[in-house]
């Protein structure tokens, strides 16, 4: 399988050279709407030289051909996004070269890895029209993707890959910019219904037009019902998000003010168990169902959260798994740009308010044999309740006997998540531009500042279950009983193993102000060379609450014996850390069709502002120097992007806490301490030799490496020396052909994609293996008229892939066997119907 997509890749991204001769200079990305003539806003179908452009706003002084970019950026415009029809925002980044995501946690709160940087999405910024909705790129149990999600709003998306992202963003090794629909002269706009066989129910809608007095709106956003990829119970998604601007166009600019409001529930797919750890060769699909199983089960609709506050007051919470992922966010913006004599200035400014709660149910060890499970509790519920005869499994709350060998002969532990989290997010960036000519070439020069207030506050409670090893599992009681056959006590409660084994509570706000400049010479036509610099001044405070060991009192079970519970005090805690990164580059364009770059990136990412208010952190600011150089090929509407690249990255906090099954709690520290360095090429390329066919694809190789690893809690950093990157593929890419035709008085677009991921491991020591997969996904779209219909596939043939692992448990030595047993695994065959009309 290997060797056929790397022969495919190549022979494809040959064609695509061989082909990019001298022609017309049309659109040099294949998948842009321009700034100045965008796509229709409203979705409607047009001529492909008519929706295709190729100016580019995003990491840049000021808008230009995406060919004239010294760094690497790709374009990608709703139209784009039909045929791509990602399942999430993970799914359609991950079409991208130099960006491997794990699309398989739901709709939100995926993983995205830029180059390798070992990071499972913060240094990826989400911007909306060029500023963060929320300044960090992750908060409390969220990232950009839970507030910002593509619809029909979203003219297109401009994704930086390395390059100037440093400087033009925080904490950032890439930008995704989302830029929204804005209004012109006609009155434009498109509603569409989907529905899927996965219980998928979805309604978008977007107008924009004219007010009169050179004021324009736009309007749109999207409602949603969706029973899930896999079989919770209870549904998966439900909600929405809604989206507004006015925008007034001034003699020299033109003034801008946005709204933004998501309220939206998602539920969060955990690792599953998907072989027997007492024989690897025997497969538990019979049990928990590879496409369709979850833990999560309608069995934690009504879980009850039990701990001590800081007056010693034990406290019933209620929690509800159903309400998975409940995000409020409201966002308001305001962008101001104009022209004074050649001086561009740029004022934008944002405020945003948002709540979370979030309750998921998170996998932590290995499924045990049910006999040898109950034996490890003898001791404890002998010296608990008295001499103990045998120990027995009941389901949770009754008196039912559950007898683990009519199953799998497996029970499993599994972690209740209940998560309460407030943020605020105030951001200002203002800019000015200008262009000089001088004696040697031309310098475009730019100085901004950006500065921000924000903060959060979190309260968690992490509650440990006993369950059977099936889908939707029910909670099982493990009880004790004497010689007479009597019920003495129970090592669980209700199915609780550990109540509130994890507890936190705090509060954290934060002030920052960057300076930032660039500069772009002109020394002659085609050659260029630019420079940046961002200074980062930040400043925290914040308090944690202390919590001490505590047993709840009932002497009828073990599950409240060492719960934790707050003490009543709180720390205080301060930091004021600052950065400094920086970029450079040059560039040289032989002319319209070939064009050659090359740039360095320095960029320092501060702890983040949750340190204030979590107990013992680990503080530690991370540094990565990025490399890279390009060729770029372009002719008509073929096109060829190959970027070699280089990261050092030191010094690399892989540290982690893992979960302890004595005690229930994740404070196990394991503390890891070295760099990373990975280096590769990524190639992006279109061919498009008729009007009629298409070929996209990218293609990234890499070799991610971890180096010189020190720990000091008697782990050994040599197993790692060399390994590669945890749940870092050395190769992935994609291939998606397009067939666009007439046929009478309809328009037919015939497309596919294949997404290709190479093998990864789960663990530092690169013992437990994610075998490599490849995924097929087939659409069409007709189109007549002002009316559109599209049918679309992911994952036709069912492909089995494997993602992420089980991080609370493998990361430092594995699963104890050579593949993963333990882990989330892709989605199976979905199929979506489309209908859209526009106007």
């Amino acid at each position: 399988m290997l060797k056929s997509v790397l022969a495919t890749g190549t022979a494809f991204l040959a064609m695509s050279a061989a082909f990019a001769m001298p022609a017309r200079a049309q659109a040099t990305d294949g998948a842009s709407a321009t700034a100045a003539d965008p796509a229709p806003a409203s979705g409607q179908s047009a001529a492909p030289e008519e929706s295709k452009g190729d100016v580019i706003v995003t990491g840049s002084t000021r808008a230009q051909r995406r060919f004239d970019a010294s760094y690497a950026i790709n374009v990608v415009s709703q139209a784009d996004i039909e045929k791509i029809a990602p399942v999430n925002f993970a799914d359609l980044i991950g079409q991208l070269p130099g960006f491997q995501t794990e699309i398989t946690g739901g709709e939100v709160q995926n993983i995205y890895r830029i180059r390798g940087l070992p990071n499972d999405g913060g240094f990826v910024s989400f911007q909306q029209d060029g500023l963060p909705l929320f300044h960090e790129n992750d908060g409390v149990f969220f990232r950009g993707d839970a507030i910002l999600k593509p619809d029909l709003m979203t003219e297109r998306v401009e994704v930086v890959r390395g390059g100037p992202a440093p400087v033009y963003a925080s904490y950032s090794g890439a930008i995704v910019n989302a830029i929204e629909v804005t209004g012109r002269d006609e009155v434009r706009g498109k509603a569409q219904v989907t529905i899927g066989d996965t219980g998928l129910y979805r309604a978008d809608i977007v107008q924009s037009g004219p007010l009169g007095g050179k004021t324009y709106y736009a309007v749109g956003g999207f409602v949603r019902y969706h029973d899930g990829y896999r079989d919770n119970g209870f549904p998966n998604d439900k909600g929405g998000q809604f989206r507004a601007n006015i925008k007034h166009d001034l003699d020299n600019g033109s003034l801008r003010l946005s709204v933004n409001y998501v309220n939206d529930h998602n539920v969060f797919y955990l690792p599953i168990p998907t072989a027997d750890p007492r024989n690897p060769a025997v497969s538990l699909d019979r049990y928990i169902d590879y496409f369709s199983g979850t833990m999560n089960s309608p069995a934690l609709r009504n879980v009850n959260l039990r701990y001590r506050d800081g007056a010693g007051v034990v406290q019933n919470q209620a929690s509800d798994l159903a309400d998975g992922r409940h995000m409020r966010m409201i966002n308001i913006g305001t962008q101001y740009d104009a022209e004074f004599d050649g001086w561009l200035v740029s004022a934008k400014a944002g405020f945003t308010m948002g709540k979370l709660d979030f309750n998921a149910f998170y996998s932590t060890t290995n499924p045990v044999d049910a006999n040898s499970f109950a034996s490890g509790y003898r001791a404890r519920a002998t010296s608990a309740f008295g001499p103990v005869a045998s120990l027995g499994y009941v389901l949770a709350g009754t008196d039912t006997v559950y007898d683990p060998y009519a199953a799998s002969g497996l029970v499993l532990q599994g972690q209740y998540r209940d998560i309460h989290s407030k943020f605020y997010s105030n951001q200002v960036n203002l800019s000015v531009a200008k262009k000089f000519e001088t004696g040697f070439g031309s310098h475009d020069l730019k100085l901004g500042v950006y500065g921000s207030l924000y903060g959060e506050d979190s309260r968690t409670i992490y509650q440990n279950y006993l369950i059977e090893v099936a889908g939707k599992p029910r909670t099982l009681d493990l009880v004790a009983y004497n010689a007479a056959g009597t019920r003495i006590g129970s090592v669980t409660d209700n199915g609780v193993l550990n109540y509130a084994a994890t507890l936190t509570r705090g509060n954290s706000d934060a002030k920052m102000i960057a300076l930032f400049a660039n500069d772009t010479w002109e020394l002659l036509p085609g050659l260029r060379f630019d420079a940046g610099i961002r200074h980062e001044r930040y400043s925290y405070t914040g308090y944690a609450a202390l919590t001490g060991q505590a047993d709840l009192g009932n002497g009828a079970t073990l599950a409240d014996d060492t719960t934790r519970a707050f003490t009543g005090n709180i720390i205080n805690q301060t930091g004021k850390p600052h950065v400094t990164n920086w970029t450079a580059g040059a560039n040289y364009d032989f002319n319209r069709h070939i064009g050659v770059y090359g740039r360095a990136s320095h960029l320092e990412t501060p702890p983040s502002v949750q340190t204030v208010m979590s107990i013992n952190p680990t503080i530690l600011t991370t540094i990565a120097d990025q490399y890279e150089a390009g060729l770029k090929l372009a002719a008509g509407r073929s096109y060829l992007y190959v970027t070699g690249f280089y990261t050092n990255f030191d010094p690399l906090n892989a540290s982690f806490l893992a979960f302890d099954p004595s005690t229930g709690r994740n404070d196990v520290n394991i503390p890891f301490i070295g760099e990373a360095q990975v280096k590769g090429v990524e190639f992006d390329g279109s061919l498009a030799l008729t009007s009629w066919f298409s070929l996209n694809g990218a293609l990234t190789i890499s070799d991610p490496k971890y180096k010189n690893f020190q720990s000091s809690t008697g782990a050994d950093p040599v197993q790692a020396e060399g390994k590669q990157i945890v749940r870092q593929p050395k190769i992935y890419g994609n291939i998606r052909p397009s067939f666009d035709f007439d046929l009478g008085d309809n328009a037919v677009s015939v497309y596919g994609r294949y997404t290709y991921m190479g093998k990864r491991f789960v663990d530092l020591y690169n013992n437990t293996a994610l075998p490599a997969y490849g995924t097929t996904g087939a659409g069409v779209t007709v189109r007549h008229g002002t009316w559109q219909v599209q049918v679309v596939g992911d994952n036709l043939f069912n492909a089995h892939g494997l993602t992420e692992g089980n991080t609370r448990t493998d990361q430092l030595s594995g699963q104890g066997s050579s593949e993963a047993i333990y882990g989330r695994p892709i989605f199976g065959r979905n199929v979506r119907l489309v209908v859209g009309k526009s106007w």
